[in-house]
């Protein structure tokens, strides 16, 4: 299988030319983060004048064209990605920021991309069950750090958090430039339901993004940019007017008295950190974030921290495949301890219901699928799907325009 993977990757790249040998290529990887920090590298780089592409989990971004990434992968496969560069090339593109996965690294989708840096976010468990356990999953990260000490490209730069227990490893890896970052990086800062706010290199920043996971998001785009050699004020420029970075902390908004907010949170960790963004809030939430045949052994813990967290916490189906969906919202429930959710299979059912039980000064979480264009279902059904519209649909149906 591994020769398949290996012929699509390298022969990808000489098909189309070998694309990324022309151009700056930074790629970001990790758990938590991988998406939004895609997006702010690429505005730290837009606003030094750069033409850029990107390819994640969200989109693909060819200078100021874009297409919704409908794939349900971050690093599709089949030369996609080479031929996403040739675009670039074409398009006058000098810079491309990819999104890439362990699922991505394992499948060898990274061989035949010349990387100039790779960022790292942090690490926790996830698809465990697919790589086998934890140091799989973490050598498959590695691996794209791995690419860059092999990488033709000069200077390779590693940018890493230095907060993470994993964030030593990436560091260790050969490269020409070793960027560590740190919470401790930033002098001052503060962080609501609206923003972050933080003082970098004797910079000021304030930049529209909830909650401090979006700090650290924003520290490892600037000590990257800063490798590139961009002045602190240029970046503030382009992470301050980052606009909306669709199914992360995307607000819905259709004048209701209320937030309606729609996350990709889809671990124990980035559920606790979306919620605790916003604690100062009556908080109801859609709490899914388990998709069937994965990480089963974080459903409990899942439903343990909507517990502590949710003063209204409703399970909804979100992606079973061949498990039964009942199952994983059960297994979800066994978390609860001293109140009970409500079970409401029916997503759209659910996301009503979370809406009408809303009033004014609340916020309602609807967590789970970000940007997933599909609920995916036995044998290979996939129902067509966004969050973000159901919600909307939703509010008109309640009178908000």
């Amino acid at each position: 299988m591994n020769a398949y993977y290996r012929a699509w990757s390298q022969g990808g790249s000489l098909v189309y030319g070998n694309p990324s040998s022309k151009l700056v290529v930074v790629g970001v990887t990790g758990t938590k983060g991988k998406s939004t920090t895609t997006e702010l590298v690429a505005a730290v780089l837009r606003a030094a004048g750069h033409k850029v592409a990107v390819a994640s989990t969200i989109h693909f971004v060819i200078d100021d064209t874009e297409e919704p990434n409908l794939f349900k992968m971050t690093m599709p496969g089949r030369a996609y990605l080479q031929k996403l560069m040739a675009r670039a090339l074409q398009a006058g593109c000098t810079h491309v920021v990819i999104e890439m996965s362990s699922e991505g690294a394992k499948q060898l989708r990274h061989l035949g991309i010349e990387l100039n840096a790779l960022v790292f976010t942090n690490l926790q468990p996830e698809h465990l069950e697919s790589h086998g356990g934890m140091e799989q999953y973490a050598d498959a990260k590695l691996e794209l750090a791995r690419a860059v000490s092999r990488s033709p490209k000069r200077p390779r730069i590693i940018v890493a958090n230095a907060d993470d227990t994993y964030g030593e490893r990436f560091l260790a890896v050969d490269a020409d430039v070793k960027a560590p970052y740190s919470l401790k990086d930033a002098s001052t800062y503060t962080a609501d339901e609206r923003s972050v706010r933080f003082m970098w290199r004797s910079t000021l920043f304030t930049v529209p993004l909830p909650g401090i996971f979006n700090l650290y998001n924003c520290l490892a785009a600037l000590t990257l940019g800063e490798a590139l050699g961009i002045t602190p004020e240029v970046m503030r420029k382009g992470v301050e007017n980052i606009g909306v970075i669709r199914g992360r902390q995307e607000r819905v908004e259709k004048g209701q008295p209320f937030d309606v907010i729609v996350d990709y949170a889809h671990t124990p960790d980035s559920l606790r950190a979306l919620m605790e963004a916003y604690k100062a809030k009556r908080l109801i939430c859609i709490v899914g974030s388990t998709g069937g045949g994965r990480d089963t052994w974080n459903r409990p813990e899942k439903g343990k921290i909507a517990a502590q967290l949710c003063d209204v916490a409703i399970l909804a189906n979100e992606d079973p495949y061949d498990e039964d969906p009942q199952a994983i919202l059960d297994a979800i429930a066994k978390g609860f301890s001293g109140k009970s959710p409500r079970i409401i299979l029916d997503r759209r059912a659910a996301i009503a219901a979370a809406l009408t039980e809303a009033a004014e000064g609340d916020a309602v979480l609807i967590t789970g699928k970000g940007t997933d264009p599909y609920i995916m279902g036995p044998r290979g059904t996939k129902e067509p799907w966004s969050d973000r519209k159901v919600a909307e649909e939703e509010l008109t149906k309640l009178g908000y325009n």
